[in-house]
């Protein structure tokens, strides 16, 4: 293997991490917005009310966009392991 070709392996694994892990990180984001606004409009200053629902929201968001996490990745690996058997 090249080193042009192992360049481009790292940066579609770079890229694919990017692309699996912007949507949870985009809602922890969200949900943190939402609660500094609400502290600051009703300046309740209690620490728990913003790790527990970012944590819920973030669970969720992970639980709902699994399936398309694993395709990503599963397609990722396929074309891996075709570069690997084609090497050979």
């Amino acid at each position: 293997m090249e080193q042009t070709e192992i360049i481009e392996v790292v940066r579609e694994a770079i890229l694919i991490s990017i692309q699996i892990s912007a949507p949870v990180m985009l809602v922890g984001l969200v949900v943190g917005v939402i609660i500094a606004l609400f502290q600051a409009l009703t300046q309740v200053q209690e620490i728990t009310l913003v790790f527990v629902p970012k944590i819920i929201a973030i669970f969720m968001s992970i639980f709902v966009l699994f399936p398309g996490m694993v395709a990503i990745l599963t397609a990722y690996m396929n074309a891996l392991a075709d570069r690997i058997i084609g090497l050979q």
